[in-house]
């Protein structure tokens, strides 16, 4: 006998249309984030590895790391200020035009016309200001905790191609506003490109042998700042700099990952103790699958030695932690937004120079350099100061201290004598050089090379590195003269960017106040 299956309702189809409907939102979720709700250790795992931008995170963060004295929060700071200058900056790209005919103008309607306009570029401008700051205190932090030591040096050339990128950026949009301010800073900057002149020039190879006037060309497009200096400038702006710092930064955080997460010291889970009970388990009771060594293979990696052990989920420890610090970063340039506008002079007018022509607050402590000689202030003592850089986890072999703020041998009584050393010789040679001036004051016929090799800025350079060599000496330590040197050149930078922000004048003469500028 055969049973005959009913036939279909007419209305069966359309029911599993409309069933199907209602429940697109939730297999929408449950497709994008296929490991459940994250809250057992198994699914918090899987949050990671299933999400593109979190893989770059590990599945799990090392208690240490998690403190706010390791890192102080200052590389997620770093990237969510990037975010806030992103996000506004595409924002102010609908209303701005990149032509000197109308760029001005169009910076006015941002301000006054544009709903909203002046706070979203006062939000941008801070945050690209406080993008360079948070940069350069978290290359402090990691050389200070020793983060560059093996296997991090190449994320150490890695962060300081960051630094340069982010100087860059800042660099670079100073100059889209045409103002006079701008017009004038990028000026400052196109002289300091074309420095290598001081010395072709004394030397008499500048005909066949231009180094500065092919930078000045590559940077201006042109002889002077105008029109093509302009697009340029946007070019590198809002395309060119920011694809090189995604990239570098994804390499960045990838490379973190890979060679074992935030530098630690080596008895790190000792002295945290045990773990607390309502912390969660180290291991997954109950896993569903197995897992079996593979290979063996020569060679080792960062996380060789590092088991799991006083470890917590990323998810949420190390996520609330972002989120904490970016909701920080956010209401700090918005609040200074809020406070400060940012500045718009007259329309830039190559006839009427800004006196004193001042680069961005980041750039006047070579601005200062730069007024006894270009080469030396805007090229030789940089490129110098960059070398050392890159060449410090190369040369700092040692072990001692890895992981620990100020670690090393002589540790925090060495860098309070480094701030003393570095500060007092810095501010001994430009009270000299402010109150009797240099060579060209005293022989007026002097041939500018003997001032490329003498001047303030390379005499504190000798200083310092010559007290860096004691450092080495004093405790057979390569770590104790990297100490040293970078707690000075801090000071030195920190010391003459205070002299250009508020002690230098018009014609860059020395006043106590701008009280007492010379009137117009």
């Amino acid at each position: 006998m055969v049973v005959l299956a009913p036939p279909p309702e007419k209305h069966d189809a359309l029911r599993r249309f409309f069933a199907n409907l209602r429940a697109t939102p939730a297999r929408v979720k449950d497709s994008a984030f296929r490991g459940g709700k994250p809250n057992t250790d198994r699914t918090r795992s899987t949050f990671v590895f299933g999400n593109v931008f979190l893989h770059l995170h590990p599945v799990r963060t090392h208690r240490w790391s998690l403190r706010w004295t390791a890192t102080m929060g200052l590389g997620i700071a770093s990237l969510a200020a990037f975010l806030i200058t992103l996000i506004t900056g595409v924002l102010l790209m609908f209303y701005y035009k990149p032509h000197p005919a109308i760029a001005y103008d169009s910076m006015k309607d941002i301000a006054f016309v544009v709903p909203t306009g002046n706070l979203i570029r006062n939000i941008h401008r801070w945050a690209a200001n406080v993008m360079v700051l948070t940069v350069i205190l978290h290359m402090a932090r990691a050389f200070y905790t020793g983060a560059y030591r093996a296997p991090r040096e190449f994320n150490w050339l890695i962060g300081m191609g960051l630094l340069v990128l982010t100087l860059g950026l800042s660099f670079t949009g100073y100059l889209l506003p045409w103002d006079q301010l701008a017009y004038w800073a990028i000026t400052i900057g196109a002289n300091i490109a074309q420095s290598p002149r001081e010395v072709t020039d004394a030397l008499g190879l500048t005909e066949t042998f231009d180094v500065g006037g092919l930078q000045k060309l590559l940077l201006l497009g042109s002889d002077t700042v105008g029109e093509e200096a302009l697009i340029r400038f946007y070019l590198l702006h809002v395309m060119i700099l920011p694809l090189g710092l995604v990239a570098l930064l994804s390499v960045h955080f990838w490379r973190i990952r890979k060679d074992g997460g935030l530098v630690r010291p080596a008895d790190a889970d000792r002295r945290l103790g045990p773990v607390h009970a309502a912390d969660y388990p180290v291991f997954t009771e109950e896993p569903r699958k197995t897992y079996q060594l593979a290979a063996v293979v020569r060679g080792k990696s960062g996380a060789v030695a590092r088991g799991p052990e006083n470890t917590v989920p990323s998810m949420p420890h190390l996520f609330y932690a972002e989120l904490a610090v970016t909701m920080l970063t956010i209401a700090i340039c918005v609040a200074l937004a809020l406070v400060s506008d940012a500045p718009l002079k007259e329309l830039a007018n190559p006839q009427v120079p800004e006196n004193p022509a001042k680069a961005p607050w980041y750039f006047l402590g070579l601005q200062e350099l730069v007024a006894y000689s270009a080469f030396m202030g805007g090229v030789g003592i940089p490129g110098i100061v960059l070398l050392g850089l890159g060449l410090i986890p190369y040369l700092d072999r040692e072990k001692d201290g890895t992981g620990e703020w100020f670690g090393g041998p002589g540790g925090k009584a060495l860098v309070l004598q480094a701030l003393f050393v570095g500060f007092g010789a810095a501010l001994a040679i430009e009270a000299f050089a402010i109150r009797y001036g240099w060579l060209r004051e005293w022989i007026p016929d002097i041939q500018q090379l003997w001032i490329t090799v003498f001047n303030p800025g390379t005499v504190l350079t000798a200083i310092y590195a010559a007290y860096s060599i004691w450092l080495v000496k004093r405790h057979q330590s390569t770590r104790a003269g990297a100490l040293g040197l970078f707690t000075c050149f801090l000071c030195g930078f920190v010391l003459l960017t205070i002299v250009g922000v508020w002690f230098r004048g018009p014609n860059w003469d020395f006043y106590w106040s701008p009280s007492d500028w010379p009137g117009h």
